[in-house]
């Protein structure tokens, strides 16, 4: 509480000073604003034309709504400027983040006075060169995601502390901190996962940045070409060394200057002009590669170099050196195909001369003393020369000590009596004690190709185990010491070693030392992020050293997690308190940062803010806002001059200003404009589908009224309607609606009342008594009636057609037809004599269950009968009966139900009443009486008359009053007759 008080008294006086020479200011931070004396420079100023006043605004994000209103008049402001101070960048379009860039400023006055000193993220390292930058700081601003590595400037890097959060006040650190200045030792993102290794730097963007040399990930590793814990390049003259991040960088092979391959060259030389001069016995091969064949008279052999071909043979087979081509002179030899024999010299008279002589035509004569055989008197006419002389482009010289030809780089060849190549890849050779018995075989190369070393006499591509290439020369392989497996160098730079001993650095030890490890009988070093390892790798460390002291899962790392300190004495990392944010050790005393938004550091302890001015602790900064700005009492005595009004400091934006502004102030966002352009785009869309609906049905009236006019089907202004009108999806076909099936019924009924006005016709024409053909007889008056036994008829007793039909095929099929009985204009025709019948009952048939739709076609036959006011009254008719016949009588009415089948009938001029008996036999009317059983029923002025059912064949039927019900009976003719009253 002392300590608090006493800063509280410091910081007071010190604003009382800086009141005295700097001018009233007003700090905003997102929300709230503040109006005193102050000389931060954290943040940004911002000012416009014609404001009242300019701002210092802190870290924060800005937007168009945001608090008080004298903030939004600024932020809004069309010429608004934003000047950032060290570190920090911003624009004033809105909205913004006004945020320090990635690093940390240092300030040297306390809470974030007097200017900045900003230390950006390093690019890159220098690997086993780190250095600590002084720091003369009061307060730290500490961006987000990013730590610092700080130690006190008189201590050692061993007490380096980890910060996360800014410090506003150096002096309100731990003791362990706060005493002294600082210096900077480390400073990188939090952003790298997995982190970077010791080399590299993390950046913002949570990449590894690597310095020269390094690559890997994390840069953990050398690139190619460069060896050791900083990855330094290979020497300039070497082509491959002893390369990575654990070798030694000894040269393994140099880089050859004029190889052959440079030049498209394989056996000779590349000079400076890029021509290749070619090895004795070599030339241009077919394809076009210089040195690639062999030159006439020389062969290739087994062992890939080109011989000279046998004395006398011009030309020869390679491989086998076989003569091809003698030379003039010579012939094969019979008995050693690779030489040719030189043809004997003879004198004029036949006698041969001895070897050592030649022909001159008459006598033999002596040959030059340089020639063994000859054909002429000079050195230049030996066939074979003599001792010591070899021969060599037609002449015979001499060799020195080693067997080299004179004036060329060939050998003697004792066999050969020539001078012949070195061997394979050999510039030059030579026989060592050369003399008469000395054979080819024994030549060794004294120089190579390039490209090639010198080991034991011949030229091979690399030194052999236990030898090393000689630094001198970079051509001779010469032996490692005796202690050494493999050497490099020098023959005790040991590789590898004898006697089950190590090779560290060069040297034989039994035992690899401190920071190396065994591997193939060598001592390896550990990667540089490790103080001990066991492997090669970053992450095989066995123990760190202090510059990465965090041992996590086998890798190094500089710095534990941000509410962790690292304990140097168990070399773990050990949680903060639970009121730090982050801390420099165990304990509520070591913060340094609070973790709660209503507490600020006050020597290392973390106590309660207890803001002035209805301030409150500002994110990130670690202090209230009060604690920024120094306030002048309203009474009192101070030295501090009162404070000029401003408006709009502490009251909120009013609504109509904040419309406004998001109406016009500060434009749309791109997304505004996007959403308002898609939303017009839909009406659009929905306007044009309505009109060009309604256009459609416009169309279509007009078509129709069109084809009215001219008189055209229907079907033809369909079928246009059709052709011209195109459909995505055509439609289903519909069920038609009941007023049209209401139409079809009334046009149906209408041609069969004109087939029953044909069957009145033919009725009235038939001769009831005598049923005869072609009777003139009238027909007889209506019997009486009152021996008959009539009773009514069953009211909606009606027989339908099978239920196997479908409910629409019945629907069509039963036609309605009523005749009204009271208002009947006509009056009825004679019956004929009922005398003859056996009238019965009309009976209505038992019902059974039956699964067709109930009540439709009854209703239907009800409400829709087109003639249910008829005054037209029916005559008597016979019908002929061809499937099924239905009649019942309802209300004082006669209504009759048949199928379209149901039609007068065409036999004869007089059409007889006709059925279908049991039997299939046809039963005719004409010639005898009709086999019915009549019976007459009077319902005031109706009678029926009816055929015997029994003698039908059984049918299927349906109830009237049970629709969805069968019952199975016979089928009967009736005869409805409506008698006048």
């Amino acid at each position: 509480m002392l300590s608090s008080l006493l800063a509280t008294t410091l910081f007071l006086s010190a604003s009382l000073a800086a009141s005295s020479t700097s001018s009233p200011t007003v700090v905003c931070v997102a929300g709230q604003c503040l109006q005193g004396y102050t000389n931060i420079t954290l943040g940004a100023t911002l000012s416009a034309s014609g404001a009242q006043t300019s701002l210092q605004l802190l870290p924060g994000t800005y937007t168009s709504s945001t608090n008080p209103e004298l903030l939004h008049e600024l932020l809004t402001s069309s010429n608004a400027a934003l000047a950032p101070s060290a570190g920090f960048s911003a624009n004033s379009s809105l909205p913004f983040t006004l945020a320090l860039q990635p690093g940390i400023a240092v300030y040297p006055g306390a809470n974030y006075s007097e200017q900045s000193t900003f230390h950006p993220l390093p690019q890159s390292k220098s690997p086993g060169n780190s250095t600590a930058t002084p720091l003369s700081a009061g307060s730290l601003a500490l961006s987000s995601n990013v730590w610092a590595a700080l130690a006190p400037a008189s201590g050692s890097s061993n007490n380096r502390v980890i910060f996360w959060d800014s410090a506003p006040d150096v002096a309100q650190l731990p003791s362990s901190v706060s005493g002294g200045s600082l210096s900077l030792l480390d400073i990188q993102s939090a952003s790298c996962s997995p982190p970077c290794s010791g080399a590299g730097v993390c950046s913002a963007s949570g990449t590894c940045t690597c310095p020269p040399g390094f690559t890997g990930e994390s840069c953990e590793s050398c690139a190619s070409g460069f060896f050791g814990p900083t990855c330094e390049p290979c020497p300039a003259d070497c082509e491959t060394c002893d390369q990575g991040i654990s070798g030694s960088g000894r040269c393994l092979k140099s880089i050859v200057s004029n190889a052959p391959s440079s030049c498209n060259c394989l056996n000779g030389q590349c000079g400076s002009n890029g021509q290749c001069s070619c090895i004795t016995g070599w030339t241009t091969a077919d394809n076009g590669t210089a040195c690639a064949k062999c030159s006439p008279g020389f062969f290739l052999d087994s062992s890939g170099n080109c011989e000279v071909c046998n004395l006398g043979c011009e030309q020869c087979a390679d491989s086998s050196g076989d003569c091809v081509t003698c030379k003039s002179g010579f012939t094969q030899n019979a008995n050693d195909a690779t030489s040719c024999v030189a043809s004997q010299s003879a004198t004029s008279s036949g006698t041969v001369c001895p070897d050592g002589s030649f022909s001159n035509g008459s006598n033999c004569t002596a040959c030059s003393p340089e020639c063994q055989t000859c054909s002429g008197p000079t050195s230049n006419d030996c066939i074979i020369c003599g001792t010591g002389k070899y021969s060599f482009n037609g002449s015979c010289v001499s060799t020195d000590d080693n067997g080299v030809c004179s004036g060329s780089n060939l050998i003697a060849n004792n066999n050969k009596h020539e001078c012949d190549n070195c061997p394979v890849k050999c510039t030059s050779c030579k026989i060592p004690g050369f003399s008469v018995a000395s054979t080819i075989n024994q030549a060794q190369c004294t120089g190579c190709l390039p490209g090639f070393v010198l080991s034991q006499g011949q030229c091979v591509e690399s030194c052999p185990s236990g030898t090393f290439l000689s630094p001198q020369d970079n051509l001779t392989c010469t032996a490692c010491d005796s202690s050494c497996g493999t050497c490099v160098g020098s023959s005790t730079f040991c590789l590898t070693c004898n006697n089950n001993q190590l090779a560290s650095n060069g040297s034989c030890v039994s035992s690899c030392p401190s920071n190396t490890f065994s591997s193939s009988g060598s001592c390896l070093s550990c990667h540089p992020d490790c103080a001990t390892c066991t492997g090669s790798s970053f992450n095989q460390c066995s123990s760190c050293s202090s510059s990465l002291p965090v041992l996590t899962n086998g890798r190094c790392l500089p710095t534990c997690s941000q509410s962790e300190f690292f304990d140097t004495t168990s070399s773990t990392c050990q949680p903060c308190d639970s009121s730090c944010s982050s801390c420099a050790g165990s304990g509520p005393s070591n913060c340094l940062a609070c973790s709660s938004s209503s507490q600020v550091l006050r020597g290392g302890t973390c106590v309660s803010a207890n803001c002035a001015n209805s301030s409150s602790v500002i994110t990130g900064l670690g202090l209230c806002l009060s604690d920024l700005v120094f306030v002048p009492p309203a009474s009192g005595t101070n030295s501090a001059p009162p404070l000029p009004t401003i408006t709009g400091i502490s009251s909120p934006v009013s609504p109509s200003s904040n419309t406004s502004t998001s109406s016009g102030g500060g434009g749309l966002a791109w997304w505004e404009i996007l959403l308002m352009a898609l939303g017009c785009a839909f009406l659009f869309v929905c306007v044009l589908m309505l009109w060009r609906r309604h256009a459609r049905k416009m169309r279509k009236a007009a078509t129709a009224q069109f084809a009215k006019k001219k008189g055209f089907g229907s079907r033809i202004w369909h079928w246009g309607e059709r052709l011209f009108r195109r459909r995505r999806h055509p439609a289903p076909p519909a069920d038609p609606p009941v007023h049209y099936e209401i139409k079809m019924a009334k046009m149906s009924g209408a041609e069969d009342i004109r087939h029953a006005h044909d069957v009145e016709k033919i009725v009235r024409t038939y001769d009831y008594e005598g049923r005869g053909a072609g009777s003139s007889r009238a027909p007889s008056p209506l019997p009486s009636l009152d021996h008959l036994d009539i009773e009514r008829d069953a009211p909606g007793a009606y027989v339908k057609q099978p239920i196997s039909r479908g409910p629409r095929e019945v629907q069509r099929l039963n036609k309605s037809y009523a005749y009204s009985v009271a208002s009947s204009s006509r009056a009825p025709s004679p019956l004929p004599s009922l005398g003859d019948y056996d009238l019965e009952p009309v009976r209505a048939h038992a019902p059974v269950k039956s699964s067709a739709p109930k009540g439709r076609n009854e209703k239907l036959l009800a409400s829709e009968n087109p003639y249910a006011s008829s005054s037209r009254a029916p005559s008597p008719q016979f019908l002929r009966a061809e499937q099924t016949t239905t009649a019942y009588a309802r209300d004082g009415k006669l209504t009759a139900a048949f199928e379209k089948s149901i039609a007068p009938s065409s036999r004869g001029p007089t059409p007889p009443l006709v059925r279908n008996d049991s039997s299939g036999s046809d039963v005719s009317g004409t010639g005898g009486s009709l086999p019915m059983a009549s019976q007459a029923r009077t319902e005031g002025r109706l009678i029926s008359v009816c055929e015997s059912a029994h003698e039908q064949p059984p049918l299927q039927m349906m109830s009237s009053n049970h629709p969805d019900q069968l019952a199975t009976g016979r089928l009967r003719l009736c005869l409805r007759v409506l008698l006048p009253p």
